[in-house]
Parts: C-alpha cells; sequence; structure tokens
C-alpha cells in the first residue's frame, strides 16, 4: 500500500526532553476508517505521540503526514484546521453553558474571539448540533447545563464538541477514565460509531474496553513500537506480557 493511502503516517519520529528519548524512531500508519488504540506501560511514549501529532510538542527528528499532507512543523491551529481534533484525559466544556450552546461555539466558525463576534447561529449551525447531540447521544439534554450532566455525559460532550468540527483523525486520550460500567458500553458504542468516516486514535488502560473497540491494537514501551496487530495477537506476544500485560 502506497503512503497516501494511509490518513495518518508518522515516519522515524523522536523527541528528547534532557537527553531523554521520549518517543524514539518511530513508525506509525493508520488508515482511513481505522479505529487504532495504543497501550502500554506508563512513560511509554502515548501521550507525547499525540501531542507530536497535534503540534503541541516538536519532533527532534521525523516526520508526520496527514492525507498526504505536512505537518512535523504546523503550528497547533493549522493542525486542527486540516481536520485533526484531540481530546485530552480531563474534559474541558464550558461548565456554565447549555449542552447546546457548548456545541454551538465549538462549530468551526465560531472559534475565537473575533469568530464569536461575528457568529450568527443560522439553520446550519443547528443542523449540525442536533446531527452531532443525536450521534453522542444527547439529543434529550439540550438545555441542561453542562455543569450538572454526570462525569460519563461530559466526556460525550466534550466528543460532541471535537465532531463539530467534523476532523477526519479524532485522537482521545484515555476516554472511559472515571466511568461507570454502563457509560463505558455507552463509550465504545459512541466510538465504534463516529469511527465510520474518519480515522481515530485512543489511548486506553482497560484491556475489555480496548478488545471492543479496536480494528488494531500497538503497544508502545519505551519510546517505540513493541507490538502490533489485532488485540488477540498482541495479548498473546510474549514482550508485550513481559512489560505490560504480566503486571
Amino acid at each position: 500500500m502506497s503512503k497516501k493511502e494511509f490518513a495518518l503516517t508518522v515516519e522515524d519520529l523522536s523527541v528528547s526532553f534532557d537527553g531523554f528519548k521520549a518517543v524514539d524512531s518511530l513508525n506509525l500508519y493508520v488508515d482511513q476508517n481505522e479505529l487504532r488504540v495504543i497501550i502500554g506501560p506508563n512513560g511509554a511514549g502515548k501521550t507525547t505521540l499525540l501531542d507530536l501529532i497535534c503540534g503541541k510538542t516538536r519532533a527532534s527528528a521525523g516526520r508526520i503526514t496527514f492525507k498526504g499532507a505536512e505537518m512535523t512543523t504546523l503550528p497547533e491551529f493549522q493542525i486542527v484546521r486540516s481536520g485533526i481534533g484531540r481530546k485530552l484525559q480531563t474534559p474541558s466544556i464550558y461548565e456554565n453553558l447549555s449542552v447546546f450552546q457548548n456545541l454551538e461555539v465549538s462549530f468551526p466558525r465560531g472559534r475565537g474571539v473575533f469568530g464569536a463576534l461575528f457568529f450568527k447561529t443560522n439553520d446550519e449551525v443547528m443542523a449540525r448540533v442536533d446531527a452531532v447531540a443525536a450521534e453522542i447521544g444527547m439529543a434529550d439534554q439540550l438545555a441542561v447545563e453542562a455543569g450538572l450532566l454526570s462525569h460519563g455525559q461530559k466526556q460525550w460532550l466534550e466528543i460532541g464538541m471535537l465532531l463539530m468540527q467534523d476532523p477526519e483523525l479524532l485522537m482521545l486520550d484515555e476516554p472511559i477514565a472515571g466511568m461507570s460500567v454502563r457509560e463505558r458500553e455507552l463509550t465504545a458504542e459512541l466510538l465504534k460509531r463516529i469511527c465510520k468516516g474518519r480515522a481515530m486514535i485512543v489511548i486506553e488502560h482497560d484491556m475489555e474496553f480496548v478488545k471492543r473497540i479496536a480494528d488494531k491494537v500497538t503497544v508502545m514501551h519505551q519510546g517505540k513500537i513493541l507490538a502490533e496487530g489485532s488485540m488477540d495477537k498482541v495479548q498473546a506476544d510474549p514482550r508485550v506480557i513481559d512489560v505490560y500485560l504480566g503486571h
């Protein structure tokens, strides 16, 4: 398969902090419509990899291309505009605004000071809010103040805020941390649903959850890729058992 066919291509990517290689000559290829889960022990470089892809951290070496375009040196806002959305571990929503308002202000034209000043909600925005609210299972909560939502609902709302921008690559860092069993089930269904038409990278520790959602699993260890493949293949790999699953 030629590189052009991948949604995301990461090649020979490295970054060092005070001489410590957090990500070390890493190669990663993610297909369109693929839900890739990255697992590995703490300190393996998983979050740093997402930081590099979204431009929060600059690579020391290597390159990142998205849909064939070079991303390695672009500023964060341009990477977002190119179609890459990222959610951190703790939800960053506007607690004092309603679910509807949180989604509304996330519409691309409403972003930034000038965007917000001249932004008018029209039929296009309303239709997008309704579609996203239905997708994240919150169509009945549009009038609810975001601060009153459960932990799981806050996480879904933030995913919805990213979906308002219609990203072609969505990156989620431990999306089910702190969720109830039922919320985890609903989140698995949600991620499978929203992966249609876009690529997704999820960092997760919960192996049952990983098994439910992953098209392919990448195992990181000490800034490198230790193993890659189906969940069954990865779980049976002696090296993975040794450094991660055995603990």
